[in-house]
Formats: structure tokens, C-alpha cells, sequence
């Protein structure tokens, strides 16, 4: 009951893992205390890159925990465990201060990448989050622009009022904002309207099988419409190869984020990773074919209006797991 008022679901089944008196969560909210001291928990990153020149401008940070005995542990698992146990507030410094020192560290070698952090709904809440933000930023010299935080639709329709509120402080700090997961939760474009929001990322459920199912590739279609036609950059994940890139440029999504292009990495791999990928540019020979056309790429779809339909979505974890 109480996890359905937190999220804003309505109805939530039960998940021991979100027992407060659940044995095994007891002991893995002590063994993440401790993890936030040491260096299990740790900052991966997967780049971005625009879809018109194929350059790299950005990455998604996401988190890992290393359990000593364990292995690795899914973020699905531990930061449900994060939010209901208050630890969220130290997790996400921790992440948020990771991804700057690693901007600022790339800038110094003469890269000038951005990166995204994902927000949970309960950060949404923390009236503190704008100063640290502001702070964090001053402490590591980074450029507001060159951060970005996701928010997902659900976080935002948790507490519309309060989370809009500091959104647009955040957008005041000079920090670019975006939508996470766009298609997944509620739809409601009066809300989106207001979101004080630079750009719209595509759920991968829609994009990874959207060159053999009309439906998603009308969704993806819909929402690049959506997002271009509000002025916003318009991100598509889950791109897994050179034909849904492809179609995603013809559609206009402006970024793509996937398999294809990178597996996630760790911060350290990423600046060799990207010299390698630039001479492999400069080795590769010129194509010579034209461009297929749409129709070459994509399935056909039902001509005239699509209506869409998005179903709640499930609770999302602070930092995807990808």
C-alpha cells in the first residue's frame, strides 16, 4: 500500500524486496551503506551520437554495484532498496559527483562531452538537490550545459506541482533537462507542455524491434513528431543496428544510444575507446550506394491519425541498468 502512494501506481503487487522488514533487504540496505563508503559502487558510461554525422557529443551515466561476495547487482534490485531506506540522497552525490569529475576530466584532455543522470522521483522531492547540483558543477568547473538529468514521466506525475517547481529551477541553473523512457507512462501532453524540458528520450521497447513491427515504428514516428514539432531534441535508445539507426535518421530522432554504437564502459575506457573509433572512421573507405529510401527500411504503417495509447509504467530505477 505504501509504495503504491509513493509511486503514484494506484495498485502495487507485492515485492519483498520492498518489505521494509524483508530479512534480505535489511542486510542489503547494510551492505549498500557501506558500499557508498568504498568503491563498489562505481560510474559506467554508454555514449551518444547524433544521428546525421555519427560523432559522439554525450554518454548516459549509469551505475554499477560490485558486491564483494555477490558479484554484481542489478540496479533494480538495490536502488528500490536505496529509495525506500533514504540512502537515495547519498547515492545520487555519489553518482552525480562521479559523472562530473569524469566531464571535467575529459575536458581536460580536450573533449567536450556531455553526460546524463538519471533522477529518481524521490530526488524530485529533495529540496536540497538544486544547490548541490549548483554546487557540484562549481566544484568540478564543469559547464552547466554539459550536464543533462533524466526524469521519467512517472517521477514527474508522482508530485506534478513540487517536481515542476524544481525542474525549473534546475532549467534556471542552466542545466538541460529531458524525459526519460518517453511512451512508457502517462501521456499527458498538458504536463509535458509544461515540463520545463530540452528533450525526449525514446523508450528502447519501441525502437529495437521497430524495423518488424509497424506499431512501434508509428510510436517512434509519433513521438519524434511530438518532440521536433515542441522545438526539443528528440533521443532514441536500444539501437542495436545499422538499419534501425538509419530509419531513426529518416524519421529525424537527432541522437541515437545503443549496442550498436557502444556497450556500456567504464569512465577510464572511454577516451581510448573513442581514438579507436575515429581511426576506424578516417581507415573506412567512402560508401558509394545511395541511401535506401524509407520505404526500403521501414514496414508499412496505417495511413492517417495514429492514436496512441501508453500504459503505466512500472517502477524505474534511478539509473538504468543498461
Amino acid at each position: 500500500m505504501y509504495e503504491a502512494k509513493r509511486t503514484g501506481e494506484g495498485l502495487r503487487l507485492y515485492e519483498a524486496h520492498l518489505d521494509p522488514n524483508d530479512v534480505n533487504r535489511l542486510a542489503l540496505v547494510a551492505e549498500l551503506r557501506t558500499a557508498l563508503t568504498t568503491e563498489d559502487i562505481q560510474v559506467h558510461v554508454q555514449p551518444q551520437a547524433h544521428t546525421d554525422d555519427g560523432r559522439v557529443r554525450s554518454v548516459e551515466a549509469l551505475v554499477r554495484w560490485n558486491h564483494p561476495t555477490r558479484g554484481r547487482i542489478s540496479p533494480d534490485e538495490f536502488i528500490p532498496v536505496a529509495e525506500r531506506s533514504g540512502l537515495i540522497g547519498a547515492l545520487t552525490t555519489l553518482v552525480l559527483d562521479a559523472s562530473l569529475a569524469a566531464v571535467a576530466q575529459w575536458r581536460r584532455s580536450g573533449q567536450d562531452l556531455s553526460i546524463a543522470v538519471n533522477l529518481s522521483s524521490r530526488s524530485l522531492l529533495d529540496p536540497g538537490l538544486v544547490d548541490e547540483v549548483a554546487q557540484l558543477l562549481q566544484y568540478h568547473d564543469v559547464p552547466p550545459a554539459a550536464l543533462t538529468l533524466e526524469v521519467t514521466e512517472g517521477s514527474v506525475m508522482a508530485d506534478p506541482t513540487r517536481a515542476i517547481s524544481l525542474l525549473r529551477e534546475l532549467r534556471a541553473l542552466g542545466v538541460r533537462l529531458s524525459v526519460d523512457d518517453f511512451g512508457t507512462g502517462y501521456s499527458s501532453l498538458s504536463y509535458l507542455q509544461r515540463l520545463p524540458i530540452d528533450e525526449v528520450k525514446i523508450d528502447k521497447s519501441f525502437v529495437t524491434d521497430m524495423l518488424h513491427r509497424p506499431g512501434d515504428t508509428s510510436i517512434v514516428r509519433a513521438i519524434t513528431d511530438l518532440g521536433r514539432n515542441l522545438g526539443l531534441n528528440v533521443v532514441a535508445e536500444g539501437v542495436e543496428d545499422q538499419k534501425t539507426w538509419d530509419a531513426l535518421a529518416e524519421l529525424g530522432v537527432h541522437v541515437v544510444q545503443g549496442w550498436h554504437l557502444a556497450r556500456p564502459m567504464s569512465v577510464q575506457a572511454l577516451l581510448p575507446w573513442l581514438r579507436e573509433r575515429r581511426t576506424q572512421a578516417k581507415d573506412a573507405p567512402t560508401p558509394t550506394p545511395p541511401r535506401p529510401s524509407t520505404s526500403e527500411r521501414l514496414p508499412d504503417v496505417p495511413s492517417g491519425p495514429v492514436l496512441l495509447h501508453f500504459a503505466t509504467d512500472a517502477h524505474r530505477a534511478t539509473l538504468d541498468p543498461r
